[in-house]
């Protein structure tokens, strides 16, 4: 299974993106997906996860509300839609993904993609 990542860009507060993480591999389907982010500076913290199994999702409360977290089994894609970006989400943006463990944690993932930078300005 590989990951790549896209979608990010420069934008202003207030503005919205839309993260896309293409998923090689035929078992995509039965993968936890989870985003993370790393700022500068910083350790990488959880953002947004999606289940595999029924499709729950799970969110920082930093991004409750704005965030959304989706995925397309059929084109083995997770999107990470971003509302309302703040200069805070400034940040290098990861998806994973896990067979099990916890979805919070970024030791339950064994696969990462390359990150994509996201740049809020104010």
């Amino acid at each position: 299974v590989q990951l790549q990542a896209s979608g990010g860009g420069l934008v202003q507060a207030g503005d919205s993106l839309r993260l896309s993480c293409a998923v090689s591999g035929r078992t995509f389907s039965r993968y936890n997906m989870g985003w993370f982010r790393q700022a500068p500076g910083k350790e990488r913290e959880f953002v947004a996860a999606i289940t595999w199994a029924l499709a729950n999702t799970y969110y920082a409360d930093s991004v409750k509300g704005r965030f959304t977290v989706s995925r397309d089994n059929a084109k083995n894609t997770v999107y990470l839609q971003m509302n309302s970006l703040k200069p805070e989400d400034t940040a290098v943006y990861f998806c994973a993904a896990a067979r099990s463990g916890s979805v919070f944690s970024p030791d339950s993932y064994d696969k990462w993609g390359q990150g994509t930078q996201v740049t809020v300005s104010s």
